[in-house]
């Protein structure tokens, strides 16, 4: 069903297919240590001039998500490494991210009843479970940092996909709180479900969202946080949004929900997303 792809543009809000890659560049059947259903929710992180994506491996032998790794010199080809990450429980959506030298990450971990957070000790192939930040069955918590506090999106209802909380800390092992709005987002499928990494461009705090109408993982959708502090909290669909969309055929005929962009050196952007062929 889902396989991974690389785009690029101008911005987050402007991207297509990379010139010169054939997408998929990542399916199920790039997957050799364990029967892969299919590959999803990519995230990157770039380190000593090479390129680790981490991303959802559906074992077909467990009926449980892994976490798998892949790298690459220049962004554009890439070769599968191997699981780096396996619990007793369904694990997707791995939020990678670098914080004071070290790796950490956030996958989903709805199965433990609790977002669950990771750090690399021998990166990037050896994770170990370091906290817990937030209790209960939380759908791709997305993290970030911003304006010296630690913020953390939701989706709290993972299989109607339409409510979202936001959680915030002084400090990235806490405590984290309730942000006092919550749900800030309530009975919507078009933007409650997060869909990648958190974004602040030329000075504006964006997020971007899985429409999940009229079925899960329809397209993308770009949000501007214009107000964020721990009292309140606004935000605009942009005009560009959607930002991503099936194509109609191919790799991603049926749908888009995921995006993790990075800024190059040359002022481009490069970013992982994912496509669904058929509609299961």
């Amino acid at each position: 069903m889902w396989s991974i792809g690389i785009y690029t543009g101008a911005s987050p809000l402007d991207l297509g297919p990379a010139n010169g890659v054939v997408n998929p560049i990542l399916t199920s059947a790039s997957v050799h240590d364990v029967p892969a259903r299919f590959v999803a929710d990519p995230f990157m992180v770039r380190r000593d001039g090479v390129w680790y994506l981490f991303f959802e491996v559906l074992n077909q032998a467990t009926d449980r998500g892994e976490i798998g790794l892949a790298t690459s010199r220049d962004g554009f080809v890439w070769t599968y490494q191997q699981i780096v990450l396996a619990e007793p429980f369904h694990l997707s959506y791995p939020y990678v991210f670098e914080w004071r030298g070290e790796y950490y990450m956030i996958p989903e971990t709805l199965g433990a009843r609790a977002v669950r957070l990771y750090r690399a000790e021998t990166f990037p192939a050896r994770w170990a479970c370091v906290a817990s930040p937030v209790a209960g069955t939380c759908a791709d918590p997305s993290i970030f940092h911003h304006d010296g506090k630690w913020w953390m999106f939701a989706c709290a209802t993972p299989y109607q996909h339409d409510t979202l909380r936001l959680y915030f800390a002084g400090e990235l092992f806490g405590p984290w709180r309730e942000h006092p709005l919550n749900p800030i987002v309530a009975g919507n499928q078009h933007n409650a479900r997060p869909a990648g990494r958190v974004l602040t461009v030329e000075g504006e705090l964006m997020r971007f969202s899985q429409d999940c109408v009229p079925a899960y993982g329809t397209q993308g959708r770009a949000f501007e946080i214009q107000e964020l502090s721990a009292t309140s909290y606004v935000e605009q669909e942009m005009r560009n949004s959607p930002v991503l969309t099936a194509s109609g055929a191919g790799w991603n005929a049926a749908g888009m929900h995921h995006v993790d962009a990075h800024l190059s050196e040359d002022g481009s952007w490069i970013a992982c997303v994912d496509g669904r062929a058929v509609i299961s």
